[in-house]
């Protein structure tokens, strides 16, 4: 399988994914800790792939998304947008939505 491949069976399989640098308990950038601090204000249950660990993915996933940077959130198989973007949403209350809605 190759590394877009893997990504595309990663959000298939998960409602809410987050690619980010570090993980969850040890945030490696600024972004990824916020982006979790938002998912998890949210109550979100999510899945998150540490980029660092894996420099197939760290490139593919830029690739898939043709967007340049991490972290990167996926739900229901969408890209949803980088911390910038989550923040926004978090703040209009969209996020919320969509995080209710992903895990029914």
């Amino acid at each position: 399988m190759n590394v877009q491949e893997r990504i595309k069976q990663q959000i298939e399989q998960n409602p809410i994914i987050l690619y980010m640098k570090g993980t969850p308990q040890l945030p490696q950038c600024g972004f990824s800790g916020r982006s979790v601090q938002l998912l998890t204000a949210c109550g979100a249950r999510f899945e998150t792939v540490d980029v660092l660990a894996d420099p197939e993915i760290r490139e593919g996933i830029k690739q898939h998304s043709s967007w340049p940077t991490v972290p990167q959130l996926y739900i229901q198989g969408k890209f949803i947008g980088g911390c910038d973007i989550i923040t926004d949403l978090f703040q209009k209350g969209e996020l919320q939505k969509l995080v209710a809605a992903a895990q029914g």
